[in-house]
């Protein structure tokens, strides 16, 4: 018989709360080992879901070394902004230089036209150029699997790392309300510029008894941008506008105006956002 309950494997466990000075059971729990290992690997995968949920879709990402936030998305435009100014400014100076060499040297001096013929050619050669060796680079890209490159398969952000070009500078007369006023209002002088916010398409340009002259511009990523109450509309349906690009003058037109301002909103994946979380007025 002693050897009978020796050999019996014990299946089954009791873990039990019991108060230290009257020994009254509080809790009880009965589990196996099945149980067991199944709770603890359940526990992981959940706070490990969570983890990952939390670095994925809210903006503690951005506190990951080597993530670009919309600071270093915003110094990257507006260096190669100045990058693409200095160079048209150097093409200058060497037609300007090419020219006063010709007449310094008693040559008849060559016509501004072409001169401007030959700096286009030149800059042609060394677009090929560029064309050529970033290809070899795209290629080198994909077969070391280090980046999606391919048309079906693009790199989508996160509206809180991409770089939004101001529209306007000016004051905020009015924030953001989810509420009652999901868009923020701008106020600047008469005729300021409005530029886009980001790269894409005009959807809409128009006149609106309420809002005035307005436009709308389609964005990726599904993000859409609306200004609203201005002077004149500088685009019109379907073109194509980069960030930073002149697209209306502010004014104060439409019923719901008081006085000159932008309205400007912000869309996200159907669903208006405050802008001012993006971008600096």
């Amino acid at each position: 018989m002693s050897r009978q309950n020796k050999d019996t494997k014990v299946s089954k466990f009791r873990l039990i709360l019991v108060e230290d000075q009257t020994h009254k059971q509080l809790w009880s729990l009965r589990f196996t080992r099945v149980n067991f290992l199944v709770t603890v690997v359940t526990v992981l995968v959940c706070v490990t879901a969570v983890f990952f949920s939390i670095i994925a879709f809210t903006p503690v990402r951005t506190f990951i070394p080597g993530y670009p936030d919309a600071n270093a998305k915003r110094a990257a435009v507006q260096n190669a902004i100045l990058a693409d100014s200095l160079e048209n400014r150097m093409k200058m100076w060497e037609i300007y230089a090419t020219n006063l060499r010709k007449i310094i040297s008693g040559e008849e001096p060559m016509d501004i036209d072409s001169l401007i013929s030959l700096g286009q050619n030149a800059a042609a050669q060394t677009h090929e150029l560029s064309e050529v060796q970033d290809s070899i680079l795209r290629h080198q890209v994909m077969e070391d699997g280090q980046f999606e490159i391919s048309d079906h398969e693009s790199r989508i952000l996160p509206i809180e790392g991409m770089h939004f070009f101001t529209p306007l500078k000016g004051v905020v007369s009015q924030g953001y309300d989810s509420a009652v006023h999901p868009y923020v209002d701008i106020t600047a002088p008469a005729n300021s510029v409005v530029k886009a916010a980001l790269d894409g398409t005009v959807i809409f340009a128009g006149w609106n008894d309420a809002s005035g002259y307005t436009i709308q511009l389609q964005h990726s990523n599904d993000i859409i941008t609306i200004y609203k109450h201005n002077q004149k509309l500088l685009k019109k349906a379907g073109d194509k506008v980069s960030a930073g690009a002149p697209i209306a003058l502010v004014g104060s037109t439409g019923s719901l105006s008081t006085g000159d301002h932008l309205h400007f909103e912000l869309w996200y994946k159907g669903e208006a956002v405050d802008p001012t979380k993006y971008i600096n007025f």
